[in-house]
Parts: structure tokens; C-alpha cells; sequence
């Protein structure tokens, strides 16, 4: 807890016994975590049984895989519903330390943010962290074209590591979203939509063999979920319509003119 504002992690997982352990200790060492959201997607590891036994830890079960889309809906409806103030999420896998989570609620607890990144770009440490070559390049270019088509300029849109409000993800027509993938893309392109900040803190990440990734095929597939988010959002701001159900861009008239 952080100014009186009650923390839960989520944890969205497929086949993460390896690593989860280790994740779940070090986010409750951190000392400000209230409570542990797990969703297990069909894992055939023994990841939700494992998940059962560690105090603290709330395991929600899919008994069929609905898609990484779909594990982060439950994991908000079930964080919302045990009465979280600030929602952080933390893949299980390990490849990003939850050290970072005190940190990343204080931002939102100081009423200055309603989302915080765990960005891998931000103090250039993520090739070194052991980023595949492609995948950094193909990180900058799709974080370059949304940049410029949404009028944003975060480090990256691709991070698994993220901090939400209440009051935002409330607000969020979620359910409406990919279950997979592009869930990502889509829930910070209506972010910005709103016209809300997202703040970024840098992160350092590991890749290995225990690290959740996905293949070539579904990077492509993925990469034009991303272009065609952000490319809805600036075809509503370009035409002043609602997306998503989410209301459009106030016109700016006399009367929101800064002061002089």
C-alpha cells in the first residue's frame, strides 16, 4: 500500500512453474504490494498448482487458453474486483525485475499519472539484456511509426511491465479488444486517445530460455495489430468521432486558450 492506496499485481500466465516462484517473492519483498492476481491460461506445467500454494496469491484459471488478450481482461476484472487502487502488471517469466513495482505505483499514487511503462529502451540496456536483433529493430520502427501517428513520443509500446489507476482502467472499454497480442497496442492507443499521459521509468529485462517470446510469424501478425491501432487513432482525432465507444477530441476554442 502507498498513501493509503491499496496495490495488486497481476500476473498473466502460460507455463511459467520455472520462473514464477521466484517473481511472486521478489514483488512481495518490495513491501508494498497488497495482494497477488494470478491468471493461468491452460499452462500444462503445473503453473497454477504451483501459483496455489504460495501465500498471498490469488489464482484465477482458464480451462481453455484464451490468448494474452484475453488473460490480461481477467486479470483486470478480477484486480478491480478485490478492490485495487493501482493495478500492476508483471509477467511471471522473470524478464522484468518487480523491483520496479514500488516505484512505478508511487507515479500513480502521486495523482500525477494514471499509467506507467517499465520501458526496456530507456537507458539503452536492452540488446545487452539479451533482446534479439530483430525484435530491437523491429521494437524501434513500430515505436517510431505509432509515435508519429498518434502524436506520442514514448520510448516503447511494447513492454509487458505496466501500471494503471482505478479510475483509468475503468474507463477502458477493454472487453472490446483482441484477445491476443494487439491487446497491448490497443489499450495504450485508447489511452492516448483520452488525451492521458503515460509516463515511462527505465527497466532493465533478461532474456532467456524461461522468457515468454513469440515466434516470427506472430511478431508480423502482432506489428500490424499495432500500426492499425494507432492508425485508428488518427483517423477519430482527424475526424473527430468517438472510437472504441471513448469520446472524441475536444475541439480547442477560445475559451482553452492558455492564459497569457
Amino acid at each position: 500500500m502507498i498513501q493509503k492506496q491499496r496495490i495488486i499485481v497481476v500476473m498473466p500466465a502460460y507455463n511459467a512453474a520455472k520462473t514464477l516462484e521466484k517473481t511472486v517473492r521478489e514483488a512481495q519483498a518490495t513491501g508494498v504490494v497488497d495482494h497477488i492476481v494470478l491468471v493461468d491460461d491452460a499452462s500444462r506445467d503445473g503453473t497454477a498448482d504451483l501459483a496455489a500454494a504460495l501465500p498471498g496469491v490469488q489464482v484465477v484459471r482458464h480451462p481453455a487458453n484464451r490468448g494474452y488478450g484475453g488473460n490480461q481482461k481477467t486479470c483486470y476484472r478480477a484486480a478491480l474486483e478485490a478492490g485495487a487502487d493501482i493495478v500492476v502488471m508483471v509477467h511471471p517469466d522473470y524478464q522484468y525485475t518487480p523491483r520496479l513495482i514500488p516505484a512505478m505505483a508511487s507515479m500513480i499514487a502521486s495523482g500525477l499519472y494514471s499509467c506507467v511503462l517499465g520501458s526496456r529502451i530507456l537507458g539503452g540496456g536492452a540488446l545487452a539484456g539479451g533482446m534479439p536483433v530483430w525484435k530491437y529493430v523491429s521494437n524501434r520502427f513500430l515505436t517510431a511509426a505509432m509515435n508519429l501517428l498518434m502524436g506520442a513520443k514514448l520510448s516503447e509500446y511494447h513492454t509487458g511491465y505496466r501500471a494503471f489507476s482505478r479510475e483509468l482502467l475503468e474507463a477502458l472499454p477493454l472487453e472490446g479488444n483482441s484477445d491476443d497480442f494487439a491487446f497491448d497496442a490497443q489499450m495504450l492507443a485508447q489511452i492516448l486517445f483520452l488525451g492521458r499521459t503515460i509516463a515511462e521509468v527505465s527497466c532493465p529485462t533478461v532474456y532467456f530460455p524461461e522468457a515468454s517470446s513469440i515466434n516470427f510469424r506472430r511478431s508480423v501478425t502482432y506489428g500490424f495489430g499495432c500500426l492499425r491501432a494507432a492508425g485508428r487513432v488518427w483517423w477519430h482525432r482527424l475526424a473527430r468521432s468517438p472510437m472504441d465507444g471513448l469520446p472524441p477530441p475536444a475541439r480547442r476554442g477560445a475559451s482553452d486558450a492558455p492564459d497569457a
